[in-house]
């Protein structure tokens, strides 16, 4: 299965281009599955400036009309390239706690996405660092993914069995990013934790074991820097060892 599931357009304020060009290029990738993932405080503040502001001074996104307007763009190039590649409805959230509009909001409904992506799990700032994973999905509402962070250092932190703990994910639906980016925008700087992961034979036993599914999610951010090429090579070394994808049942 040829998927990326972490993808941002100009709703996140790091990102660059328009959705549509952003899945043109996942389409001219080869690719069956992509996710738009754009970071919820982009969508909900819209504004940088806006969400500059100065944290004494007190600013309420509108989370139902700009998160609805989100979700509906991205529906809309959903069905209009259906017969080209399947897209998935989907949103990036903070757990960091190092700034107060970076959070999803607590009355921020989003369990009508199709997923999000959690970040930050492993900051020592994260709301949810040493806490409850499980009730954070249950929060969200819909199925959730752990983004770029090493989950074994995670599990090993918390003092919990690796088995144990990754059986509970796959119970609750939860899925782990495997994040393949190498672009300027991450200054070709290489997750560790992935590339040990495809390297360690134990690891991949455990998550086979667990049955926990995987995602590959290149986190782009610049369309002119979009390797469709490394994008399916890695979705191929996950197939060929055998792990399960989130979403798979789609294609």
């Amino acid at each position: 299965m040829l998927q990326d599931l972490h993808a941002h357009t100009y709703y996140s304020f790091c990102g660059g281009d328009a959705p549509e060009e952003v899945v043109k290029a996942a389409i001219a990738g080869g690719l069956h599955l992509f996710g738009f993932t754009d970071h919820s405080y982009g969508i909900l503040y819209q504004s940088l400036s806006f969400f500059n502001l100065p944290e004494n001074i007190e600013v309420q996104p509108d989370c139902i009309r700009t998160l609805r307007r989100y979700y509906d763009h991205i529906n809309l190039i959903r069905e209009a390239y259906k017969d080209q590649i399947t897209i998935l409805r989907g949103i990036e959230v903070c757990t960091w706690t190092g700034h107060g509009r970076h959070a999803l909001p607590p009355e921020a409904d989003i369990s009508y996405f199709d997923y999000c992506l959690m970040e930050n799990l492993d900051n020592p700032d994260s709301s949810i660092a040493g806490g409850d994973l499980f009730a954070f999905a249950e929060r969200c509402g819909c199925k959730l993914g752990i983004a770029h962070t090493d989950l074994f250092a995670f599990i090993k932190a918390l003092g919990e069995d690796p088995l144990s703990y990754l059986m509970k994910m796959k119970e609750h639906g939860i899925f782990w990013e495997l994040n393949i980016s190498h672009d300027s925008i991450h200054h070709y700087r290489e997750h560790p934790y992935m590339l040990h992961f495809f390297e360690d034979e134990e690891q991949q036993a455990l998550v086979r074991r667990s049955g926990v599914e995987i995602s590959i999610g290149f986190d782009g951010h610049r369309v002119a820097e979009y390797p469709g090429d490394r994008v399916k090579c890695y979705c191929r070394r996950a197939e060929e060892l055998g792990l399960r994808f989130a979403f798979e049942d789609l294609i």
